[in-house]
């Protein structure tokens, strides 16, 4: 337990209705969670306000309330602080109430369209390979000393974040290493934490039915940068169009990555197959398990981020070699018979569609077809259906739209508008089958020997969700059971 003006130390408050000397147990932003003297965050949120559920709250037994705006009656016994900004103040609440993790612990954040949960996971496996304990928080999985825990959320809730962050302490873990992602910075869930570095990515189309325009996606982003500490080191692509600009405000120590470009971490590719990648990295020379350059790119990031975290050059390029990258990103399956190639990838933006398949052009060897099935997420943002599927056509032999996690949109509905947009030439390229396990069957049906099939969109996840409810579906599984059959 800690004392409500212990843990209120940091937030800005408008005004205090109550005693703030009062021990709090938890702090919760879910009404339905709240038990005896636990502290009720009200936050205004996408789908609901919390602000609502005050009454509830106290039903439950929550001694203390933060809120931006007070109930028209106070209940007796409660304590009621009115802040500026409750998203903001659950983020430094959690940190104070967790004995501030984040200064125990050398926390980086690595943000970008594309690449966050590769890099992340790269640098947590490089430093456990290197005698660390060390924590992740990924889309894939959240890991503290090799235990793993499922993910929900790119990033989780502030909360949780620091419950976390402060089971890592208590682990002995020296490192934690998180995706931040967009929707994090703009809800205040990485508020009071204090970073060791940050690293940037990319930034391509994506969460546009969120931040509504690009501009805004973009300073969400940069924002994250701007609140680094003159302590922290931040490392930026220097061949994204916007890298520089990412950093133009920071206060941290400044670096750079290229393939193209004169930079502080420099790679250049030698040679790229499915036996992986040849490039050498500030002139050392270096045979890597990954594939592809978006990959040469992800290894440039989490090289430059161990030597900022002072290890060895020789060693960290030594664990990096050995290391594959993270679940359902470019992993593949190989027909033994037929020798088909099944690529499982979470490829969900026009750009990583892009890269993913200009990778793949790359690995074939002579005039092995292309074959993608793809779809678009429904209750997302819209604009990126139609890119997607010209993306697709354009960089494919023959593309299958289907679906990918309709949601609470009719599947028709959402394939409707993937083609709505394509070109003559694309229109006489794809074939659209709602049913995904038929979609993927129908991809190898149609294969010859060698071709290369890639499965985008999903990746790591293994749940389809449709209308309100998840139905497990695991790509991966379904590539496997496609070429079990295909080779009796």
């Amino acid at each position: 337990m800690a004392s409500l003006q212990e843990i209120l130390y940091g937030v800005r408050i408008r005004s205090i209705n109550g005693d703030l000397r009062l021990d709090v147990a938890g702090l919760q932003i879910d009404s339905r969670k709240v038990g005896k003297a636990d502290c009720f965050i009200a936050i205004k949120g996408v789908q609901a306000d919390g602000h609502q559920f005050i009454g509830k709250a106290i039903d439950q037994g929550a001694g203390a309330v933060v809120c931006e705006q007070l109930p028209d009656s106070l209940s007796e016994g409660v304590t009621y602080v009115q802040v500026e900004d409750s998203a903001e103040a659950a983020g430094i609440m959690a940190h104070n109430f967790y004995d501030r993790p984040s200064e125990k612990i050398k926390l980086v954040g690595v943000t970008g369209t594309n690449g966050k949960t590769t890099v992340a996971t790269l640098l947590y496996k490089l430093f456990t390979s290197l005698g660390y304990d060390c924590g992740l928080l990924s889309t894939v999985q959240n890991v503290i000393a090799g235990n793993a825990l499922p993910a929900t959320h790119t990033t989780p809730d502030a909360i949780s974040l620091n419950a976390l962050l402060h089971q890592m302490v208590n682990a002995g873990c020296k490192y934690a290493f998180m995706e931040v992602s967009s929707h994090a910075v703009h809800q205040h869930r990485i508020a009071g934490l204090q970073f060791r570095g940050g690293l940037f990515t990319n930034i391509t189309h994506d969460h546009l039915d969120y931040h509504k325009t690009f501009d805004e996606y973009i300073r969400v982003k940069k924002s994250f940068f701007d609140g680094l500490g003159g302590q922290a080191f931040a490392i930026s692509n220097l061949d994204d169009k916007r890298g520089q600009v990412m950093l133009q405000n920071t206060n941290a120590v400044k670096y750079f990555y290229s393939l193209r470009s004169l930079a502080d971490f420099k790679g250049k590719i030698l040679e790229n197959g499915l036996t992986g990648l040849v490039m050498t990295i500030n002139d050392q020379e270096v045979h890597f398990r990954l594939i592809g350059e978006f990959n040469a790119y992800n290894l440039l990031a989490v090289y430059g981020a161990a030597i900022c975290l002072g290890e060895d050059k020789h060693e960290v390029l030594r664990c990096l070699s050995v290391l594959s990258g993270a679940e359902g990103r470019f992993e593949y399956v190989v027909s033994p018979k037929e020798r088909i190639i099944g690529i499982v990838d979470y490829a969900h933006t026009p750009d990583a569609l892009v890269n993913v398949l200009k990778t793949i052009q790359q690995l074939r060897k002579g005039h092995e077809k292309i074959f993608t099935v793809v779809g678009c997420g429904g209750d997302r943002d819209k604009t990126k259906r139609p890119v997607m599927a010209q993306a697709a056509c354009d960089f494919s032999d023959k593309a299958i739209f289907t679906s990918d996690n309709p949601r609470s949109e009719d599947p028709q509905e959402i394939l409707k508008d993937m083609e709505a947009g394509l070109n003559t030439a694309a229109k006489r390229k794809y074939l659209s089958i709602a049913d995904r396990r038929e979609a993927i069957k129908t991809a190898f049906s149609l294969a010859g020997p060698e071709d290369i099939i890639l499965i985008a969109g999903k990746g790591h996840e293994k749940y389809q969700e449709i209308k309100g409810v998840k139905h497990h579906f695991d790509d991966k599984e379904e590539v496997e059971k496609v070429i079990a059959d295909l080779d009796k």
